[in-house]
């Protein structure tokens, strides 16, 4: 990325600049470059004399005047200037940008794909919700979130695994089990008491009524007849959620039983892990996890008086296999904000197990609030109950979806406008960036038509033939994408990606708008349709790492 040749001038700036004397020799300092947010200013632009000033006892510009004069020439940089009150603005050369068209070209849809990841290891864990209800527009936001955090890892080179918890153990599942079947034994027209923390919801009604009618009275009596039909039921629920995730492109590697950790001695290998390490304790016939000794607020309870584990102890399972059974390098869990008072606690689980806790990270995705313009929506129409992802899906796309659950990063509370995501104008951004791309395939069908054929490589572009800025704007915003992919993964920040692809489409209309691709000189027509191309290329690119559609046409 011509981002890391510009911090190797720096780096190569620095070295000599403290060789020489000029500079006194300070370490770790980060010649890190970003891109200014005005332009005028140039395309990139390093902070690093600001950042020595204090430590060099020196003024910034001084230390800027100092680098810019040792920066080795490179062709992509053709101009280097110094701005108060201590900036190193760099510009690039123009002809070289433009240039840069036919590499995104073969790279293809390998472009903005990178190597930081090679060799690493990484399982996402994402929505995880109980198999005990339909998924929830929140969980939908968590779902979006995870998938595009594997895709820009994956992209980046780790080797990532993409993972569903399914909580199908314990006390919820035995409460999902009662209320099923009495629901179930309702629809069979018989009196059945619903328990006080049941699961209410049409949802429950509708399973109840499918069983019956499948069923007849099979499951009616018997001593197992509710955890029988309750098994049914669960394993019709995740088949819901697997449906429901999969219509917005949300796929997973594996679905984890929770039960499967007390079947193959998970859950026994993890416990004494955590005593063996000396981080248990016995209390009142309980055993407790000692977290406090690991900097957790509180001690937590494992194992009950009654010997049954608590979920948390299930949790500490699920580490166990994680980091020491599966020998994950990185583990990311994609939870819900409301979790957060957990997450020290987690930490503190890894430290017992002698594991980097570094190495688990975790994305605590904010509330999702419906909207219909200005109006707050709580309630679907249609049952009365909370809005279901479904639902959601069914009325604005899945591409709308997985735009908008991606618009604001995962830590920021965000309000979901359904009357924009379904509006065919500009200003949903959805329809305005998929635009970008059936217009851009409207090209290229153009020209095929007009004999020309964009796929044949053996004519060689004139670039140089391309000066005009909105050209040279579009070019310059393709190269940016592979510094976007990166900047997502490193900070697992997928939120970049969509705010990316409305500029690059922005760049792109544009272009469109104050320059014909075809019927101008034979060479100019050439080079503007290998940059139409390529721009196509990009936003395809940026799209599929979002899990969205790049239409032909609209």
């Amino acid at each position: 990325m011509i981002k890391d040749t510009i911090s190797d001038m720096l780096s190569e700036a620095l070295r000599r600049a403290q060789a020489d004397g000029a500079l006194p020799a300070l370490e770790h300092q980060d010649p890190a470059v970003e891109r200014p947010q005005n332009q005028e200013h140039g395309d990139y632009a390093s902070s690093l004399p600001l950042k020595m000033a204090r430590s060099a006892r020196m003024s910034p510009l001084a230390i800027a005047e100092i680098l810019r004069e040792r920066l080795p020439e490179q062709e992509e940089v053709t101009s280097v200037t110094v701005a108060p009150p201590g900036f190193v603005n760099f510009g690039l050369d123009g002809r070289w940008i433009m240039r840069q068209v036919g590499t995104i070209l073969a790279d293809g849809n390998r472009f903005g794909h990178g190597t930081s990841g090679a060799g690493v290891t990484a399982q996402v864990e994402f929505v995880s919700v109980n198999p005990t209800g339909p998924v929830h527009v929140g969980h939908g936001r968590g779902a979006v979130q995870g998938s595009a955090v594997a895709n820009v890892l994956e992209a980046s080179g780790y080797t990532v695994q993409r993972e569903y918890y399914v909580n199908d153990a314990g006390s919820q599942m035995d409460n999902f089990f009662e209320s099923l079947h009495a629901r179930y034994l309702q629809a069979l027209g018989k009196d059945a008491e619903f328990p006080t923390e049941g699961y209410h919801g049409a949802y429950m009604v509708q399973l109840g009524q499918e069983l019956a009618s499948e069923y007849g009275e099979q499951y009616a009596d018997g001593d197992d007849a509710a955890r029988e039909l309750g098994e049914i039921g669960m394993a019709r629920m995740i088949d819901s959620i697997r449906e429901d995730l999969e219509r917005i492109d949300v796929r997973f590697d594996r679905w984890f039983s929770e039960r499967s950790l007390f079947a193959d001695g998970t859950y026994e290998k993890a416990i004494d892990e955590v005593r063996v390490n000396g981080y248990t304790a016995e209390r009142e016939g309980a055993v407790w996890f000692t977290g406090t000794d690991l900097g957790d607020e509180r001690d937590s309870v494992l194992v009950r008086q009654t010997g049954a584990p608590t979920y948390f102890a299930s949790d500490i399972a699920y580490h166990y296999d994680k980091f020491l059974g599966r020998s994950f390098d990185r583990v990311i869990n994609v939870w819900g904000a409301d979790h957060q008072g957990h997450v020290p606690r987690m930490k503190a689980v890894v430290r017992a197990l002698d594991v980097d806790p570094e190495r688990l990270q975790f994305i605590l995705v904010q509330l999702v609030t419906l909207k219909r313009g200005d109006e707050v929506v709580r309630v679907s129409k249609r049952t009365g109950d909370i809005i279901t992802l479904a639902e959601v899906i069914s009325e604005v796309g899945p591409d709308a979806c997985r735009y908008f659950f991606l618009s604001r990063s995962a830590d920021s509370q965000m309000d979901f406008d359904l009357d924009l995501a379904k509006k065919e104008a500009p200003d949903n951004p959805v329809y305005y960036i998929q635009y970008a791309f059936a217009r851009i395939s409207s090209i290229l069908r153009n020209a095929r038509e007009n004999g020309i054929d964009p796929d044949d490589m053996s004519q060689e572009a004139d670039f140089d033939a391309l000066t005009e800025e909105a050209e040279l704007q579009l070019a310059r915003t393709m190269l940016r994408f592979p510094e976007v992919v990166e900047l997502s993964a490193r900070n697992l920040e997928p939120h970049h990606l969509p705010h990316y692809a409305y500029e690059l489409a922005t760049a792109f209309h544009d272009f469109y708008t104050k320059h014909r691709v075809l019927g101008e000189e034979p060479h100019v027509t050439l080079a503007r349709l290998r940059l139409t191309q390529a721009a196509g290329t990009v936003l395809r690119n940026a799209l599929t790492l979002m899990g969205m559609s790049a239409p032909e046409s609209m």
